[in-house]
């Protein structure tokens, strides 16, 4: 099987507190897998010997770039290589913004984003890559194949609220994709940088978006049960400026993107 190159994307505001140990746990993971050999659980499906992680700050104005910046994983290799870890700034966006930037700098043969706290655990990647040997987008999800939703950890008002906005944006945007917004999705660089060149919206929901334009462009999307842990701290606060913000951000969607071609078709 050809070893595809993979570039793992975190966006990080004011990370300080988390990103430590969750670059240990990532860069602990990617060791252990070298040291016992490529092949994985999946089977065919393997992780990228050229496997790097790109940590796009946003804005941050705590410690989370030096913490970054002082890991061993982050120097240059002696031979001039590129370093294991690497670092973008760009000015406070929001998510969607840090996470745009990233993909669009990432020039690797598939590109995943993570959340920085990796509630995702690492060990999940192989099956976002396993999923892009056939699809061009593959979307995490916290829905396992019984039906059960490991998002049932969460307080009880944020499922409330992530049940309203499931039926409000499987309405009107992206039909019958049940799980928009999990932190982990991954992308073939093709449809990665087409679709994150035309993303327009950067709030919370930029998810949604990703999804429309996918589907818009007949891209071959995969559905990938994942596991995932609910990891406390969030700055999100469910607030009515934040409601209305994501309540015109979806509405907007399909009026932003009005048909257009897919680049080169």
């Amino acid at each position: 099987m050809h070893q595809r190159a993979l570039t793992i994307v975190l966006p990080a505001y004011n990370e300080a507190a988390r990103i430590g140990p969750a670059l240990d746990d990532l860069f602990g993971y990617l060791r252990r897998r070298g040291e016992r050999g490529r092949e994985s659980a999946l089977g065919s499906a393997l992780l990228p010997e050229d496997t790097r992680v790109l940590v796009v700050d946003d804005g941050s104005t705590d410690a989370t770039v030096s913490l970054v910046c002082d890991r061993p994983e982050a120097r240059v290799a002696t031979d001039g290589s590129r370093a294991q870890l690497e670092l973008i700034s760009v000015p406070h966006g929001g998510k969607g913004a840090a996470v745009r930037a990233g993909m669009l700098a990432a020039e690797s043969d598939l590109i995943i984003f993570a959340d920085a706290d990796m509630a995702t655990p690492p060990d999940q990647i192989p099956h976002l890559v396993q999923a892009l040997g056939e699809a061009d987008v593959a979307l995490g999800s916290r829905i396992q194949p019984d039906g059960s939703d490991m998002r049932g950890t969460q307080p009880l008002y944020r499922r409330l609220l992530g049940k309203a906005f499931h039926a409000f944006a499987s309405a009107w945007v992206v039909g019958d994709v049940q799980d928009t917004q999990c932190g982990f999705k991954g992308f073939t660089r093709e449809a990665a940088h087409e679709l994150f060149r035309v993303q327009r919206i950067t709030s919370i929901v930029f998810d949604v978006e990703l999804i429309f334009l996918a589907r818009q462009r007949d891209y071959r999307i995969a559905v990938v049960p994942i596991r995932w842990y609910d990891r406390r701290g969030s700055r999100m606060r469910a607030t009515p400026r934040l409601a209305a913000r994501v309540a015109w951000d979806v509405l907007r969607i399909p009026l932003l993107h009005r048909r257009s071609p897919r680049s080169g078709g």
